[in-house]
């Protein structure tokens, strides 16, 4: 995400339509995924009050992403850097009710029926530190514009799992609807490498490291989820309550049909 910076040079790049365009199509994913869910029901206002936050959090990431863009696009620079000192905060605040969320699914035993549990219980805190870790790379880098805004731009494709996993089939891709989403996740920088190729002649170099990271966070998943560490963390996290009793390699069964009217 083009956000927390100290000093961001007005953007006068020939890249800017793609990176306000990526914005827009990015959001659009997230508000057609849960749109979706709330229209068939398969959302409630009753959820703990961890959850709304949760919402409330992520949504308005979304928010700042879109945001920043817009302002990076249009040069107003000063109010885009004043706006990164806010999203600075906003990620610890993501990655904590991220794992209050994941925590509490899994100890309850409400993990979707087209993951494992375990595999659930892994990749949500290695895709927050994974996006995290390349928001700060970006920070690092904010002086140069190319890199800054293209590692923040593969973070934010990663927080996209959430949306693809509402709109694509996932009891049909069972067992590979996590890696399904990982991959809808990939056409985002796959789709900037492409279009640097066609603007520029050459593919900027950051996209590289970007989805290598991603790659890696997938790969990293996948080794824990498959070991005794994987199996001991399951273990430790679901002590004493009802997920203890559920195999945390095993998928779940899927909810029954509705009661008759």
């Amino acid at each position: 995400m083009t956000a927390i910076t100290d000093r961001l040079p007005a953007s006068s790049g020939r890249d800017q339509g793609f990176f306000l365009g990526g914005a827009i199509a990015m959001t659009l994913v997230i508000v057609a995924g849960f749109s979706l869910q709330l229209a068939m029901g398969r959302s409630s206002f009753t959820a703990p009050w961890y959850v709304h936050a949760h919402a409330v959090v992520f949504m308005g990431w979304v928010g700042i992403y879109l945001t920043q863009n817009v302002l990076a696009a249009t040069d107003r620079i000063a109010l885009h850097r004043r706006l990164g000192w806010i999203a600075s905060g906003w990620v610890v605040l993501m990655i904590v009710l991220g794992f209050v969320v994941t925590v509490a699914m899994v100890r309850r035993g409400g993990v979707p029926f087209f993951f494992r549990p375990v595999q659930f219980l892994v990749f949500d805190p290695v895709s927050l530190f994974t996006f995290a870790g390349l928001a700060w790379a970006a920070v690092r880098l904010r002086k140069q514009t190319d890199w800054h805004r293209r590692l923040h731009f593969c973070g934010m494709s990663l927080l996209l799992g959430p949306g693809f996993g509402r709109l694509l089939p996932m009891p049909l891709l069972t067992p590979w609807a996590w890696e399904a989403t990982t991959v809808a996740v990939l056409l985002f920088p796959l789709a900037g490498m492409i279009a640097d190729l066609r603007r520029d002649g050459r593919i900027h170099p950051a996209w590289f490291w970007g989805i290598g990271v991603l790659i890696g966070s997938t790969l990293l998943t996948e080794v824990i989820t498959y070991s005794p560490v994987g199996t001991a963390l399951y273990a430790a996290v679901t002590a004493g309550s009802p997920g203890a009793g559920i195999d945390p390699l095993a998928f779940p069964p899927p909810p029954g049909p509705p009661p008759a009217p």
